[in-house]
Order: structure tokens, then sequence, then C-alpha cells
């Protein structure tokens, strides 16, 4: 940890913090807690969210950006990305008060931890309270933290994994059974994981549909979290359209901009009517054979609400 960017006077101000800084606090019992609040913040109008927007270049790299802040700090997210070196991220924290800036993390665990922590508040408020078996199609770069996140909110007896490649999907199962001390089981399709599980949680960069409606149980909560562009989709127009599902979101305003799991079915049934509603922890299931889904897409504030704990825990 450091400090850089010095005031009029001389004096550095902001701070600088560590992605091996970051894993040593922001554990993910407190990024649930975090992320909640956060939640709370938008519904009751003291958060402002500006959605993600993209800078595409004809080399593959992407710059991302995303920017949001409430009472007490205000801040952006940027990251980059490319095919050959994947994704880099930074976070800009600034002061409410006064403007002034006051941190830049490095932010690749917290974007980690808090995207598993969103899921994670969704599975604690809209998940049946009896919720203990996990079916997860993924085993990428967002796949661990939402076992730990699911974990965190449900007692689970049982999780189930698969990806497409055996040998990934079993180191996978193995490493998460150790870490978490879970029952952890690689098997061999997605309908093996994700039939009958009380909690299934998408976490792929597909651009069709991972699973099918039929295999979902009544009472199965769904996170699909896995994609933030309009080309992708993780769900069936069916699940999202015709089961009677509560479809929730992060922000309407973004999906709309960034979600091919709510748009393509709109689209392919000419709808104008947004199926879904904004998740808050005030959203509850109707019943506990109803199908809940929440479709993430990542939001700044909670990258900021994270990264003021981060402050506070550092400065």
């Amino acid at each position: 940890m450091g400090r850089g960017f010095p005031d009029a006077g001389g004096e550095p101000l902001m701070l600088q913090i560590t992605e091996q800084q970051v894993l040593a606090k922001l554990t993910m019992a407190k990024a649930v807690e975090l992320v909640e609040i956060s939640f709370r913040q938008l519904a009751d109008g003291t958060a402002v969210n500006h959605p993600r927007r993209r800078v595409i270049l004809a080399t593959g790299s992407i710059l991302h950006y995303m920017a949001a802040g409430n009472g007490q700090y205000f801040g952006t997210k940027v990251y980059s990305s490319n095919p050959k070196t994947g994704a880099h991220f930074t976070f800009l924290l600034y002061r409410s008060a006064d403007g002034l800036p006051i941190a830049q993390i490095e932010a690749n665990h917290l974007g980690q931890i808090r995207t598993g922590a969103a899921s994670g508040v969704a599975t604690k408020f809209l998940a049946r309270e009896d919720a203990s078996t996990l079916g997860i199609i993924g085993t990428g770069f967002q796949a661990e933290t939402q076992i730990e996140a699911m974990s965190a909110v449900r007692k689970l007896t049982e999780v189930r994994v698969w990806s497409r490649k055996q040998e990934r999907r079993e180191a996978f199962a193995a490493k998460c059974a150790e870490r978490f001390g879970l029952n952890v089981q690689a098997v061999e399709t997605a309908r093996e994981a994700v039939e009958g599980a009380d909690i299934v949680v998408t976490a792929t960069s597909s651009k069709e549909p991972v699973l099918e409606s039929a295999w979902i149980s009544a009472g199965t909560h769904i996170n699909a979290m896995g994609s933030n562009w309009l080309i992708k989709r993780e769900l069936p127009t069916d699940l999202v359209l015709d089961c009677g599902a509560l479809v929730t979101v992060d922000s309407v305003e973004d999906a709309l901009l960034e979600s091919g799991d709510l748009v393509t079915p709109m689209k392919e049934r000419g709808l104008t009517a947004v199926p879904a509603i904004n998740f808050s922890p005030d959203v509850k299931r109707e019943s506990a054979s109803q199908i809940t889904i929440f479709k993430s897409n990542g939001l700044a504030i909670q990258d900021v609400v994270a990264a003021g704990f981060l402050y506070e825990s550092y400065s």
C-alpha cells in the first residue's frame, strides 16, 4: 500500500491498494454485507449508478468503464480486455464531500468477489430457506466465488458442477471441495448439474442457452451472471417468460443495454413491456414453488461501496 497524486500542498492523498490487500480484507461474508447495502441504497434513492460503456478497437482490445456514487464516495471502474491477455481492472475512488481522489485499487479480485456477493445477496432473499443443493454451469474466472457466496448464505449439502472440458471441471470440483469443505462433484452433462437443484448458477460466456426449462424444478432459484453483452445469453426464452418465474435484474436500465437473457426473449415475442423488475432485498418470492431468477450484469455502486470499505480499512 502506498500513496500518490499529491495535493497542492505536496501531501499525498491517494491510497494505492493492491490485489493482495483486497484479498486480506474483503471476505465473502463482508462482501455480501456490502453489496446488500448497495442494493438498499439504490432502492431508497441514496445512490446513483451509471451503466457500463465500452470503447471497442479494431485490435480486439476493449476499454470498459462504469461509474456510481453515494453520499460518502463516488468512483469509476475501468478495465481493459483482449482475447490474448484477458481482463485487467482498476478502481478509482473519490470522496463525495469534496471530490478529492482518495484511492486507486487493483480490482481484479474486487470484481470477482463482489460479483459472487451479488448472487449471494439475491440468493439470500429469493432462494427457499431450505435450499441446500447447488448446480453450477461454468468453471471460469467467476465460478469459484459463486460457490463461496452460495455457501455463505445457505447451508449447502451438495454442489454439482459442469463445464465443457472434463479435465477442467474435475480439477475445479476438487479445488472447491478442498477450499470450502463441501461435497462438490463434477458431472457429465449440464442437465445432471441443474436438474433437481435448489439453486442454479450459470457462469459462462455462451451465446446460446446452456440449460432447458424442463430441467428446472419448481421452487428453484437461478443466478444468471455469465454475460453482459446483448449477443450472449444463458437462459431459454420459455424459462424467462412462460414458467411464472419472478425475474429480477440488478438494474433494468442496464439490462436493456447489455442483457441478452432479457432482450432476446423480448425481441422474439415482440414485447415492449419489460418482463423483469429491479432486485432489492425487499423483493420476495410469491410461493415456495415459484421459480426465481436473478440476472446479474454488475453495478458500479457495488464496487463503490466495497472500495469505500477498503479505503476505510487501510487509511
